[in-house]
């Protein structure tokens, strides 16, 4: 029994006493940033690490409401070395993202597509089987 206290309280003492490592600070080389009174805005941002990111906005009128629309673009490099980027757009019609990291919906199969288009021709006999 106290050879198994012994053994917990080193091994305790390892994990506990390891030096965490604290990730390296990453320097904003550039950065810039301006609104207009007319609520239009942009920014962007390059660090050292080779990631930076940029976006532009204006107020837009959608509907009775007034709301924003934005675009804008992201680089970064992952930990393995690969290159990322995408760019967004955020209005009316929601957030869109597009780059080729950015996972794509299969295509619907071909006896699918079929059958869909099959219930669009005919919704009076698809409404008649419904409970």
């Amino acid at each position: 029994m106290f050879a198994k206290i012994i053994v917990f309280v080193a091994l305790y003492a390892v994990v506990y006493g390891a030096a965490l490592q604290e990730p390296e600070p990453v320097p904003i080389l550039s950065q810039e940033s301006d609104i207009s009174p007319d609520g239009s805005f942009q920014w962007k941002y390059e660090a050292g690490d080779g990631s930076g990111q940029e976006q532009q906005g204006q107020l837009k009128q959608i509907g009775e409401e007034a709301g924003q629309a934005v675009q804008g673009s992201v680089h970064y490099t992952d930990p393995e070395g690969q290159q990322h980027q995408f760019s967004y757009v955020a209005d009316e019609n929601g957030y869109q993202p597009q780059g080729s990291d950015i996972p794509q919906a299969p295509e619907i199969p071909a006896a699918i597509a079929r059958a869909l288009a099959w219930n669009e021709a005919h919704p009076e006999e698809a409404a008649e089987q419904k409970p």
